[in-house]
């Protein structure tokens, strides 16, 4: 039996929105990513000043078919691909 207190809400997981994607076990992004976690610490998870960094991760991410090609602007960057 489990029980509640009356202000615990009852999380339900729910899939991520693009699916489940493979870990990257050989390590080909592991540098960006640290370089992204990194940013994230020095700029106190305010991810729009690491917006270079992430989006030089999904690139390697993709390049190593460790996630489905995007376009840019279903990953957040549409403001980008006006741009250019």
């Amino acid at each position: 039996m489990t029980s509640y207190t009356f202000s615990q809400k009852v999380l339900t997981p729910i899939p991520p929105d693009k699916g489940s994607f493979p870990l990257d076990h050989e390590g080909a992004c592991k540098k960006l990513m640290i370089k992204y976690m990194r940013c994230l610490l020095d700029n106190r998870n305010e991810n729009t000043m690491c917006r270079d960094v992430i989006k030089n991760y999904l690139a390697c991410r993709m390049d190593n078919e460790l996630m489905a090609r995007e376009d840019w602007s279903n990953l957040g960057f549409s403001d980008e691909v006006k741009e250019t």
